[in-house]
């Protein structure tokens, strides 16, 4: 079992870390949920050995101290880290950066056993084992980093932040195969933003705040905690009803939740609705409103037919007036349209004739001649001829 105890890190007059305390044991996930900058990742390297600041407290494997060790003798015990940004080495093949991981003697004796158990975790990379790194895809990268962490033949496994950068069908994928590593024994520390996935397969779970362990719980009550829900899992402490399974009624009612009213999707809805009156009223009150201004002298109140019988005359103008426009909209249509076709049909004549004479058709040629004025001065004035 991994044990941290009052551990703290200050990096100058910056403190980092302050009176950490965690354990994971072997065969279990635990993550490590927190803000940006909270310390997540300093605590991941204060365990490896490689903080570049000054570090007080105790770190202990199996009740080995490991804090006044250095990094190569922290790996040799049984610790491994991929860190953020998997750092591989992307010029080398999958299987030369492999069997990097399994320098340390711990590992060397079961190099062949653990690079079997790699490409059986990771199928994708049984058949791109000569594949240069760097021309893989993010996912890819991501599995030959933890590949080649698992190379080492750990009791326990830190990440930091594997899903950074991956689809969302990769994140998936990448959490069902930290469930595989836990069944093989395998420790596992987990620094993840995704919080809803992470908490689904981990075991229990702490709460980094500014430098501090604030919180500590089984993975399902902090996924059911109104705080921890609000903070991370994106709901409010009203609304805090969150299904991990991922079943439709659990998206459903997260959506609900989650999303505003005034953002959600609306049904289509008619043009009564959508402005609030009926359109056979609007088309009354438009009529009698041209009626009004036709018969100035008519009173307010007259009933709705005297409306109506005011409005005909009217009504028919306009009528007429829309019939005359399209009848004359179609007539101009038509004469372009036979005015055209004649044009395309005197122009193919005309190339057809001459192409049977073959007798290139004429250039005319046009010249204006100049025009020339004379001036000629006499007594103080300028006489044209």
């Amino acid at each position: 079992m991994l044990e941290v105890s009052n551990v703290s890190a200050t990096y100058g007059k910056h403190s980092a870390l302050q009176d950490v305390s965690l354990r994971v044991g072997l065969g279990e996930i635990v993550v490590i949920l927190g803000a940006n900058g909270a310390g997540k990742s300093t605590l991941l390297r204060v365990i490896s050995g490689i903080c570049e600041g000054e570090v007080n407290g105790e770190v202990t494997l199996d009740s080995d101290r490991l804090t006044e060790l250095s990094s190569d003798q922290i790996v040799e015990r049984g610790i491994a880290l991929v860190p953020e940004g998997r750092g591989i080495f992307g010029d080398l093949s999958v299987k030369e950066n492999l069997l990097l991981g399994a320098y340390s003697n711990r590992a060397r004796r079961d190099e062949d056993a653990n690079l079997g158990s790699v490409l059986k975790l990771f199928p994708k990379l049984q058949e791109r084992q000569g594949q240069i790194v760097r021309t893989m895809s993010g996912g890819e990268q991501q599995m030959v980093a933890i590949g080649r962490a698992m190379m080492s033949a750990p009791q326990i496994l830190m990440l930091d932040e594997p899903s950074l950068g991956l689809s969302p069908l990769l994140c998936q994928e990448l959490f069902q195969n930290l469930r595989v590593v836990k069944k093989l024994g395998i420790g596992i520390l987990l620094v993840e933003q995704n919080a809803k996935q992470s908490l689904a397969i981990a075991d229990r779970g702490y709460l980094l705040e500014n430098t501090r362990i604030t919180h500590e719980d089984t993975a399902a009550r902090l996924a059911t905690d109104p705080a921890v829900q609000k903070a991370y899992l994106g709901v409010s402490s009203e609304n805090s009803n969150i299904n991990l399974t991922g079943d439709a009624k659990g998206k459903s009612d997260l959506y609900s939740e989650t999303v505003p009213v005034e953002l959600r999707p609306q049904p289509r809805r008619s043009a009564n609705q959508q402005i609030g009156l009926d359109i056979e009223d609007l088309v009354e009150g438009a009529s009698a409103t041209s009626a009004g201004s036709v018969s100035a002298g008519m009173p307010i109140s007259v009933t709705q037919k005297e409306v109506e019988r005011a409005a005909a005359p009217r009504l028919e103008v306009v009528l007429k007036e829309i019939e005359l426009a399209a009848k004359n909209a179609r007539t101009n249509s038509t004469m372009q349209k036979e005015t055209f076709a004649e044009k395309v049909n005197l122009t193919s004549v005309a190339l057809a004739s001459n192409a049977s004479a073959d007798v290139k058709p004429p250039v005319i040629e046009i010249y204006r001649r100049p025009r020339v004025q004379v001036f000629r001065r006499h007594d103080g004035d300028f006489e044209r001829e």
